[in-house]
């Protein structure tokens, strides 16, 4: 049968679909006829614009039925557990990208200061620097997370991190250009701030020390670019979506994103304020927690949503509007 033929056959019921019923049993009568549909113009049809019309057909039945089931009391578990991984995997090489963006500047940071040693005082600034290099003549080199009461250090760098990591993702209105411009600078920051540590020798008790609450907090801060990067490529490239439509599915993506982000940057905080001031901990534990964060991020972050990605191949077609 021509494809033509094929939608006049079917054009009549496919129009009585794009406005659901409210009845289960002829939601799941018209479901089970649209997939039959769907799968012959797979077949038949694979490159025309019927596969494309149908599956979209199919992914509002499917919300449909998904919306009539009893889960209002799991939304939050299912957001957790389903929805924010099929989007994290549908934008996982905008997260690789953020990832290798950060990762070259934090080299070029190291690179920079080994050449140049002015350009770690440009970038952290003098005061910093005169007291760090103070702190490590007086054989306290992480005194910096001693000096304030650990209650107040955790309200306030939770605070301005989540301030951070928000302005990070606005910034991505810019057509991604001022996330980057955010990624690439703390990027430079940490580059030049592990290098002052390796320079007096310091480099591995700097990364026991402050990776206990950096690891989360710069896995944050990247995962907070990937967002913002969401954002501004919805409005360069829409696609198949008008602007206004591919804006805002951008936008929803990149808050849902922000939002799994903010008990992160508290648990990171918490840490900062609590735990990494004890300088002296058994490097066991340092490397129990250190591990331990990095393996919480890569697990929810890129193994979890590979795997929803695998069990549901068209993640479109499981979230929730």
């Amino acid at each position: 049968m021509r494809e033509g033929q094929f939608i006049k056959r079917n054009k009549d019921r496919w129009t009585g679909y794009e406005a659901p019923t409210d009845d289960p049993d002829e939601l799941a009568k018209q479901f089970t006829y649209l997939v039959e549909d769907l799968s012959y113009a797979k077949t038949f049809y694979p490159f025309g614009n019927t596969v494309k019309y149908l599956n979209g057909l199919g992914a509002n039945l499917y919300l449909s039925i998904y919306k009539n089931r009893r889960e209002q009391n799991n939304r939050l578990i299912t957001f957790w557990t389903l929805e924010l991984p099929l989007i994290v995997r549908r934008h996982h090489k905008t997260l690789l990208f953020a990832f290798l963006f950060f990762a070259v500047f934090v080299i070029l940071g190291v690179f920079s200061s080994m050449y140049d040693q002015t350009f770690v005082r440009a970038i952290l600034g003098d005061r910093y620097v005169d007291m760090t290099e103070s702190n490590i003549a007086s054989g306290d080199p992480f005194g910096v997370y001693k000096q304030e009461h650990p209650f107040s250090m955790f309200m306030r760098i939770a605070f301005n991190n989540i301030k951070v990591s928000f302005q990070c993702f606005v910034a991505g209105i810019f057509c991604s250009v001022g996330t980057l411009y955010m990624l690439s600078s703390n990027g430079l920051m940490l580059g030049v701030f592990e290098h002052m540590f390796f320079h007096h020798g310091l480099g591995w008790h700097s990364i026991l020390v402050v990776f206990i609450h950096g690891t989360l907090e710069i896995s944050a801060l990247v995962i907070a670019g990937c967002a913002g990067m969401i954002l501004g490529n919805s409005i360069l490239f829409p696609k198949t979506f008008t602007r206004a439509q591919s804006i805002r599915q951008g936008a929803k993506d990149g808050v849902k994103i922000m939002v799994s982000l903010v008990p992160i940057f508290l648990v990171a905080a918490f840490f900062e304020g609590f735990v990494t001031r004890h300088t002296e901990m058994p490097v066991w534990l340092s490397l129990l927690i250190l591990l331990g964060s990095l393996t919480f991020i890569l697990f929810y972050f890129v193994y979890y949503p590979i795997k929803m990605g695998k069990r549901i191949p068209n993640p479109d077609d499981a979230l929730p509007e």
